[in-house]
Order: structure tokens, then sequence, then C-alpha cells
């Protein structure tokens, strides 16, 4: 079942990055981000206002959210740090970069996530899940040494820059990959997915509030636009429901995070299609044939598991 969950969560988090590339079109990375942040607390709010309310009937709901411990909540502060990190970064290189280079780089976090893996849970992997790993990942590494397709200001140092952005975001985000593993062998998912929504409101709101002030004093502040507030709202949505889906797959005692993490990457098919069919990206062939090189480990990894 974790495996389902696991490719659940890969399709959410392909339109997931969609619906960012969307918003990002013409909006700053801080409004999008806190902006999508506090409509996700306000979805989730509702599951966490019942759970206090009517408990009894909640508990018998995959809804109910638990009440979390101080040390709960202590991992739960360290684990929104972490992701909130990873997405800046992850958000500025999307904002500049083209998404089928950004979708298809992004799907290397299994590589550090599986090391990790085997280093710190003694996870093995049979011969189909080695070949789904390589396969996919082997795919990203051949697509990453021969370059993104050229942009006209791919050589300005501030280019280069959103690049070292992504690399950031991918590290960390593999980083945070393990610290899920740790934390859903020890609290429950609902209240962590819960929790740590609401502290990223809570930051983005700090950071929002700065960078508002800073460019109204600039004159360069620009508020979000009503056209973007769907594929906002559709970033929330989406967000919501693979994290949920993830964590309950990662609370599967036979779960392997080294798996969950390399299907979920396999949702950078769907940016890449929207950057080839929607957006006109260039260098079409070399990047179909890297993702159906992904595609093809995503399948020896549900044929091994």
């Amino acid at each position: 079942m974790w495996v389902v969950l696991a490719f659940v969560s890969a399709l959410c988090l392909g339109f997931y990055d969609v619906s960012k590339k969307v918003a990002l079109r013409s909006n700053g990375v801080v409004n999008v981000l806190t902006a999508s942040v506090w409509i996700s607390s306000a979805i989730l709010l509702v599951p966490l206002l019942l759970s206090r309310l009517v408990p009894e009937t909640m508990q018998t709901t995959p809804f109910y959210v638990p009440a979390l411990s101080g040390e709960g909540h202590l991992f739960t502060l360290l684990k929104s740090c972490i992701v909130l990190s990873s997405w800046i970064f992850a958000y500025m290189a999307l904002k500049h970069l083209p998404i089928s280079v950004v979708s298809p780089w992004q799907a290397t976090r299994p590589i550090w996530t599986l090391i990790g893996a085997m280093l710190f849970f003694g996870e093995q992997l049979n011969g189909w899940q080695w070949t789904g790993v390589v396969l996919a990942t082997g795919s990203i590494l051949v697509f990453s040494f021969r370059g993104p397709s050229p942009m006209p200001d791919d050589r300005s140092p501030m280019t280069k820059t959103y690049y070292v952005y992504l690399a950031l975001a991918i590290v960390i985000g593999s980083c945070s990959g393990l610290y899920d593993k740790y934390m859903m062998r020890r609290f429950d998912h609902n209240a962590v997915q819960v929790y740590y929504t609401f502290y990223q409101a809570l930051m983005m709101l700090v950071v929002w509030a700065f960078y508002r002030r800073k460019n109204l004093r600039l004159q360069t502040y620009t508020p979000l636009s009503l056209a973007s507030l769907l594929p906002i709202a559709m970033i929330s949505v989406f967000l919501v429901i693979s994290d949920n889906v993830y964590m309950l797959a990662l609370r599967d005692p036979a779960s392997m995070i080294a798996v969950v993490s390399t299907i979920r990457r396999g949702g950078a098919v769907i940016g890449l299609a929207y950057g080839l069919l929607f957006l006109q990206e260039k260098d079409p062939w070399k990047k179909v044939l890297c993702m159906a090189g992904v595609l093809a480990g995503l399948i020896c990894l549900a044929l091994g598991t």
C-alpha cells in the first residue's frame, strides 16, 4: 500500500510544480510562498478544529489530528525550518529557470536520500529496486552532464546563482526526506503536517513583512495579481494532499525512504510535459529521453517492491 501512496504523492507533486511555475510568472517568490503556506494552513485548520471539537467522530476518520508533545513540537519546528529553507531556494530557481530543467534536476534527490537511507536506516534494495534507482537517477545525471538548454543570459552571474539555489534546494530536500522517515517512526503524520505548516506560516509572515517593508521603501513592491489566486490555491491543495499521503506511506514499517523518494520525484514527468507542451521549451527530445529513463526506473521500482 505504501508504494501506491508514493505514486499518488508523485502525481500531486507534479501538478504542484506546474502550479508554482504558473503562479510565479507575474509574482514575487515571497508573495507566492507566503500566500500558499497560509492557504495550506487554512485547509489544515479544519481537521484540527474538528479533532478538538468532536474528537470521537474524527477518530473514526483518517483525518484525526492528535495532540503533540513538547518534544514533538520541537522536532516539528526543526522540520519547518528545513523544509522552508529548501522551498525558498527551489522557488527562486523555478522562477528564473525552465521548469523542464528544474523538475528533472530535483529528481536527483533520491541519490542523496538513498545514500542516507543506507547509512542511517540500514535500508537494502533488491535487484529490481537497484535497477529502478539506477535507471531513474542515471537518466537525470546524463541529462545534467549534457547541460540544460541554453538561455539568453545563461552565462550571467545571476543565472549561475539560480543553479546554486537549485543545488541547495536539492541537498536540503534530501536531508528533509531522511528526517521525515525518522519523525514518522515517532509521531503521528497528521499532527506533524498540521503543526509544521502552521510554523511555516508564522515564519513566512515575518519574512513577508520585512520583504514588503523593504520594497515599499524602494517603491518596488508589487502585490499579488488576482489572476494568480487560483494557481496559488492549487499549490496549496496539491501540496497538502501530496505531503499527507507521503507521510502516511512512511508510517508503514515496511516502507523504504529510498524507494518512496525516488517514486515521488517521478512527478517531474508532469513538469516536463507542461514545459514542452505549453511553454515550448527547447531540446524536447533530449528531455523526453531523459524522462523515459525515469519512467522505466519507476516501473522497475514498482515491480521490485
